[in-house]
């Protein structure tokens, strides 16, 4: 496994585009102030030692040394040697909602953004629990499998937007079911759903998806998006809204009986998602019922450092920069590789 111990320090890669648009500028500038004297080729003949390529492979050297060094700063380092670790925790499935009507903005910024806020946030406090993602829509599609991987939950979680699930619609009976056949086989481990949507499900089958989840051993929560008031759908990169067949606006509307219709059945909470902070907290909440099992996970526990080698090409790279000059050499002025 390889990472970085400092990763975030790979942001000052930014810093080499940035160079390289001043760098580029004050060569234009440079033309321009050449131009003002007379004619480019005329004025090469009057300077034959002035090196017009030097100048450039200098700096490109110099932008490549940076590079490598804020990859040397960022500590590269790859994992040789795997452990079991046991912690306590849960097993928990996420299910997201990815319909079309989680683009309505009656939430602000809109419905998936506040999710992902909320979800991002609970993910946080997972450190030492077994999360997996669902996203659904008309069908249900595991996203991520069960991890410990915090890290790779956030990623897999930016991923997610709506219109993802092709099929439209909101089956969250298919979730429910999909979420069940994710959990490990494992005895005395507790385990429970989270479920994310804005409960416009018209299939009618969610709340005994979530009884039989429940008989299980597997508690359902649900999070509604939305408001009662409800709001149009926008479609991106236009200005206009989704319309019905008859030409309305469609507006879609949290259904919150719905959600806690839902929770019940499942032995779990409804909570809205009004403020970010408040429903993690009802979740995490509502998760610290259930009682902490031991669990094993095989991590990687000795890293070896690898910025060796990025070190010592910068080394080259300055040290070549520095023995070159910006002018043509006089001593092999005479020399004509072609």
């Amino acid at each position: 496994m390889f990472r970085f111990a400092h990763i975030e320090l790979l942001y000052l890669l930014f810093l080499i585009p940035v160079l390289l648009g001043i760098f580029y500028y004050g060569l234009i500038l440079k033309s321009r102030r050449l131009k003002k004297f007379g004619d480019k080729e005329l004025l090469k003949g009057l300077m034959p030692e002035v090196s017009h390529s030097r100048p450039r492979i200098k700096f490109y050297l110099s932008l490549v040394a940076l590079a490598l060094m804020i990859f040397v700063a960022a500590g590269p380092q790859y994992g040789t040697k795997k452990e079991k670790v046991k912690h306590q925790g849960i097993e928990l499935m996420v299910c997201i909602d990815v319909s079309n009507s989680m683009l309505s903005d009656d939430v602000k910024p809109d419905r998936m953004s506040r999710a992902k806020q909320v979800l991002s946030r609970l993910i946080d406090k997972l450190s030492n629990d077994k999360v997996g993602l669902i996203v659904f829509a008309g069908d249900a599609y595991v996203q991520m499998p069960m991890t410990t991987d915090v890290g790779s939950a956030k990623m897999f979680l930016n991923s997610i937007n709506p219109g993802m699930v092709s099929l439209q619609g909101t089956d969250i009976a298919s979730a429910i079911r999909m979420s069940m056949g994710m959990f490990s086989e494992k005895e005395n481990v507790s385990r429970s759903i989270v479920i994310i949507t804005d409960g416009e499900d018209h299939e009618a089958v969610a709340v005994s998806a979530a009884k039989m989840a429940l008989e299980a051993g597997v508690t359902v929560n649900v999070m509604g998006l939305g408001t009662p008031q409800g709001g149009p759908i926008p479609i991106k990169g236009t200005n206009s809204f989704r319309k019905d067949r008859e030409g309305n606006v469609i507006i879609t509307k949290l259904n919150e009986q719905m959600c806690a219709d839902i929770a019940t059945a499942g032995g779990g909470a409804y909570v809205r998602a009004d403020n970010a902070n408040g429903a993690v907290r009802a979740l995490e909440k509502e998760l610290d019922k259930l009682s902490k099992s031991e669990m094993e996970t095989e991590v990687f526990s000795n890293f070896n450092e690898q910025y060796v080698a990025f070190a010592f090409i910068a080394l080259i790279l300055v040290l070549v920069e520095m023995c070159m000059m910006d002018k043509r050499n006089p001593l092999l002025k005479g020399v004509k590789l072609f």
